[in-house]
């Protein structure tokens, strides 16, 4: 197939370019800048010019291909109202495109905020924990105009060597604070490998029904103390619990997210496409010292 991704060049987006290529797929790559366009091109795939504002980019981009993988979102909190404005109208352009077609849209989101010990792929996600939430719900509609659908909610954590998400802003606060601490009790946060979400990527394209809802989920629930744990054993630094009420003052925005005591399965996933990931899991990750360069 030839698949048209937004987001290729970013850290999920690129480990699922070189999976789709690597199992015989074409890739087409959605890039804004040089930079990106440079880093698509290194993995083997197409380039199209263009940002997650350009409707018309993504309108043709979506029209001429077999399939459609959104993995690009302005990640910055400071105007999330925005950046789930700019994605809803990406979506809705996308979708439109592909109505009547039967091709495959995937949609990432999240499992933050869903109910549930653990929380399955049947629960409903509470749109007022992001405002990403609501933009998947509005792409599982086009399941009914002929396109086959799936939103893939990732875990907090999609973990690797090279990782800048929240487990790197952990061990910067760790750093700057030196202490590496969690909140009160500690809650957990479930876990991926980059390279077993980029599989399970690429096999929801090749099989996933339409309206599907998928975690991309390996290791259920990471307990946060033993994350702090690992990260004061890479830093040498002691480890302490921070009372909920002083998290923003220690960790900043990200206390938020560390402060969540969320479990998610994703045994329907494992089920329904035959997922099995393989890859380490957070902790060892942490202990490698990926995390703890420069």
């Amino acid at each position: 197939m030839r698949i048209f991704v937004t987001g290729a060049s970013g850290w999920i987006g690129s480990a699922v370019t070189a999976e789709l290529l690597g199992s015989g797929h074409r890739v087409v790559g959605l890039a804004r800048s040089d930079a990106a366009a440079a880093t698509i091109a290194n993995l083997g795939a197409e380039v199209r010019r263009g940002g997650l504002d350009d409707l018309d980019a993504l309108r043709a981009g979506a029209a001429d291909s077999d399939g459609v993988v959104h993995l690009g979102y302005n990640h910055d909190f400071s105007r999330m109202a925005d950046a789930a404005q700019t994605d809803l109208a990406a979506i809705t352009a996308l979708g439109e495109t592909l109505a009547g077609s039967d091709r495959p849209l995937l949609i990432a989101s999240g499992v933050a905020g869903l109910p549930g010990r653990p929380a399955t792929e049947r629960d409903t996600a509470d749109p007022g924990v992001h405002p990403r939430v609501a933009n998947a719900n509005a792409a599982l509609a086009f399941a009914d105009r002929g396109v086959r659908t799936g939103i893939i909610r990732f875990a907090p954590t999609v973990h690797g060597d090279g990782d800048h998400g929240f487990v790197a802003v952990l061990v910067s606060v760790a750093r700057e604070r030196g202490v590496s601490a969690y909140i009160g009790d500690g809650g957990s946060w479930p876990a991926v490998h980059r390279l077993d979400a980029a599989e399970l990527v690429r096999l929801a394209l090749e099989k996933a029904p339409a309206a599907s809802v998928l975690h991309a989920v390996a290791e259920p629930g990471v307990p946060t103390r033993d994350i702090a744990e690992a990260i004061a054993r890479g830093l040498d630094l002691p480890v302490k619990s921070i009372p909920a009420e002083d998290a923003p003052a220690h960790f900043g925005w990200i206390g938020q997210f560390f402060g969540l005591d969320a479990h998610a399965s994703s045994e329907h996933t494992r089920e329904l496409l035959g997922w099995t990931p393989r890859h380490q899991g957070l902790i060892a990750d942490l202990d490698a010292g990926y995390y703890l360069k420069g």
